[in-house]
Parts: C-alpha cells; structure tokens; sequence
C-alpha cells in the first residue's frame, strides 16, 4: 500500500468520522446506552479494516461507513418516533437502590454484588448506602444518585461551622458473612458486635445484607428481608 493511499484513505475516513458524528448525534462518542457503545466500536473497526486491509479500497471504506451511518440514523429515528423501539435499543435505568433500601432483585437482575455497588458508589464520591435515598444504573453502566437530605452537599463556609474529623465507613457484615478482620482493625470482637445488633433486635448474622459502621454515626443494618416490626436502621 502506497504513501500516498494511506493518506487518501485516512484523510478520508477523518472527515467521514466527523460527519457521521454530526449526523448521527453527539451521545455516540459519550455512549448513553449499550447500542451507541457498540454502534462506536463498530464504527472504528470498519474505518480501521478498511485502512490496513491491502485489498480494501476506497469506495469500501465510503461505502460501509456510510452504510453503518445510515443504520444508526434510522434507529435514532425510529427510537425517537416509538418508545418500544427506544426501549429495545437503549435500555431503561434500574433502581439498585430506592427509599433507602438496597434492592437485591434488581442487583439480581443487573448480574450484580453488594461489592461492585459499593465499588460504584465510592467512584461516585458516596462512601456509605446510608447517604443514598435512591439510585440508579443507567443504560452505559454509570449510576445516578440521590442522597439523604442530610448528606447532601452543603460547604463549611455556608454555614459558619468548624471543622470536623472525617472517617470512612467499613462494612461489617455482606451477604450474611460476618467479615472479621474489618472487625478486628476496628479494635472490636465478636461481643461487640453481637451487642450492637441486639440493639437493633436482630440476634443471627445470616438474616442481614449489609452492616456498615461509621465513627460517630454507629450502625447500619439492612436485613435480606424486611420486618416490619423491627429496627434495622442505624
């Protein structure tokens, strides 16, 4: 392949990808849902196919884009005139978290773990489920939060306040498993937190999802089922 049909062809293909952008929509290159990632990966392939495949020419490098382009328009369209199109494509957001109270049918759902939501979270700037009120994951994977009254932001400057120590929450107790060198690093033993949760009526490990301490906030227990009758909140 010469110098100068690569350049061609990469010059090409260049303002072909900018024109396909515009035309398509700008959320393909932010990719808001599983079809637009796809549509993305896809599209580059195509382009770099078509770039270093010696007999691959021109007009296939035009044609495919353009094809695929034409594709992802029509989808667009059709997704913007129905909604079970809209649906199909690009998914709907799944509430992980709602009133407060994880939901483990939805984590069930969405193939996921106690660990991967708090992992998410923290990527979030939320580093404790007792500050969200509601959460959702949303078609590209990301999660939207909405936190406690009490949680949400307000500066130290706004309200004149001193400051204060800050620490970070350690969960206690996943799934029903106890998880015992957290425990320990904490300085605290098995009659500790046995006392803790009579507190709170609950004498078994294995009812609870998720136990989560915090200095100067205590504890916080969301059982596998709720009780009514029972204070399983810290």
């Amino acid at each position: 392949m010469s110098v100068l049909n690569i350049t061609i062809e990469l010059t090409v293909g260049f303002f072909l990808l900018f024109f396909i952008v515009k035309f398509v929509g700008k959320k393909i290159i932010k990719q808001i849902s599983p079809f637009t990632f796809i549509a993305a990966i896809v599209l580059g392939e195509l382009l770099g196919n078509g770039l270093y495949q010696k007999d691959i020419g021109l007009s296939y490098i035009i044609y495919t884009m353009a094809l695929w382009s034409i594709l992802l328009f029509v989808v667009e369209f059709l997704g913007q005139k129905f909604l079970t199109v809209r649906g199909f494509f690009e998914g709907k957001p799944s509430a992980l978290i709602k009133n407060g109270r994880i939901d483990r049918e939805e984590l069930k759902k969405n193939r996921m773990n106690l660990n991967q939501l708090q992992s998410l979270l923290r990527q979030s700037e939320t580093f404790s489920v007792r500050e969200v009120a509601y959460c959702y994951l949303e078609a590209n994977g990301s999660l939207s939060i909405m936190k406690k009254s009490k949680y949400q932001k307000t500066t130290q400057e706004d309200l004149n306040l001193a400051s204060i120590p800050v620490y970070i929450p350690v969960t206690l107790i996943r799934d029903g498993k106890v998880l015992w060198d957290e425990i320990n690093d904490l300085g605290f033993d098995e009659t500790w937190l046995t006392a803790q949760l009579a507190e709170k009526g609950i004498s078994g490990y294995e009812d609870i999802l998720i136990a989560e301490w915090l200095e100067g906030d205590g504890l916080f227990v969301q059982l596998l089922r709720e009780i009514p009758s029972s204070s399983d909140r810290g």
